[in-house]
């Protein structure tokens, strides 16, 4: 299966306006990816409604965030069911540092439902950090059983390497995240610690034409949440895909 785990939508500041989740869904169905992972920045408000719009047109959706952790990593993260999809806004949204949010300046952020109807918009700017820090993120996420993944960890600003300087040899999460334009077998090399571990590329998608535009093959016979998590701890490099159709 085609999976892009790290689609943002109009409710994170940066997300187009055109990122409704007919949009999103409509998209990922057209460029043949079968499984996507909504990540809004510290908020999964939006991904509740992609993922039965979803179901009902054959896309399997997994709902978490893009959290920024108080070292401002960013950080992919995971989980199963409403519970405990609810337990994580919780989360998200008592350790946020709230900002309040220039809509003229950082961009709207906005939940909408399926007809591109207004249902809720953040007041509090939602692309800080929260005053939690990566190990605790870790740890509450899977404490719900969900799935944690340090996001491009290549790139200059806001992965775990431009942040700590190094990826800690004791990290307990599911996979890393390469950009599109890393050069993994590059990156590898200098980065020897991770090097067997599992590895995912997604679009990070901000606007409707980039969403599966950079996907991982997950081998997959049948879709579970269960089965995600364990394809992507088993994933590599050379089951990126660049599906630019």
């Amino acid at each position: 299966m085609k999976a892009d785990l790290h689609i943002h939508t109009l409710l994170s500041p940066c997300g187009d306006i055109e990122m409704t989740p007919a949009a999103i869904v409509g998209k990922a169905l057209q460029r043949g990816l079968s499984v996507i992972g909504i990540t809004d920045h510290n908020s999964t408000m939006q991904a509740p409604i992609i993922k039965e719009l979803g179901t009902r047109n054959g896309l399997h959706v997994i709902c978490g965030a893009e959290v920024t952790t108080k070292e401002e990593v960013h950080v992919l993260v995971f989980v199963d069911g409403s519970e405990n999809l609810g337990l994580l806004q919780e989360y998200l949204s008592s350790s946020l540092i709230k900002v309040q949010n220039d809509p003229d300046f950082f961009g709207y952020q906005l939940v909408v439902d399926e007809n591109e109807e207004v249902l809720y918009q953040e007041e509090n700017l939602l692309i800080g950090a929260i005053n939690k820090s990566l190990d605790q993120v870790v740890d509450f996420v899977h404490a719900l059983g969900g799935m944690v993944i340090p996001a491009h960890i290549d790139k200059k600003a806001n992965s775990l390497i431009s942040q700590l300087g190094f990826i800690p040899p004791g990290l307990d999460v599911d996979a890393f995240e390469l950009s599109p334009k890393c050069d993994a077998p590059h990156f590898l090399q200098k980065n020897k610690l991770v090097s067997k571990r599992g590895f995912i590329c997604s679009s990070d998608a901000h606007f409707p034409e980039d969403i599966g535009k950079y996907c991982t093959e997950l081998d997959i016979p049948v879709f579970s949440f269960e089965a995600v998590a364990i394809a992507i701890r088993g994933s590599s490099v050379g089951q990126f895909v660049y599906n630019d159709i």
